[in-house]
């Protein structure tokens, strides 16, 4: 039962880690979109559950375990880094 709770606690922790990411954009920031959140959440925890609640941190090791997150997380990731990439390119 105690597990059953920890997991819980920590799912919606990085819900609202994500969601307060996701919020904080700016240009020099990566933000995580719904749909981020809905493709990654679940990679998030599996591989960097030890990073939450520190969002710099998350970020990093989702990019550094890039090729072991889910095919759904890894084509939305690599999408919005590609964006991200040729907005910054283009100032």
């Amino acid at each position: 039962m105690t597990a059953v709770f920890f997991n819980a606690v920590r799912k919606v922790s990085l819900v609202l880690v994500l969601t307060a990411f996701a919020a904080a954009s700016s240009t020099a920031s990566f933000a995580f979109t719904s749909e981020q959140q809905q493709m990654c959440t679940g990679d998030a925890f599996r591989l960097c559950s030890s990073e939450i609640p520190n969002i710099p941190k998350i970020t990093a090791c989702m990019i550094k375990h890039r090729a072991d997150l889910s095919a759904g997380c890894r084509t939305v990731m690599d999408r919005d880094l590609a964006a991200k990439k040729g907005k910054f390119a283009a100032q």
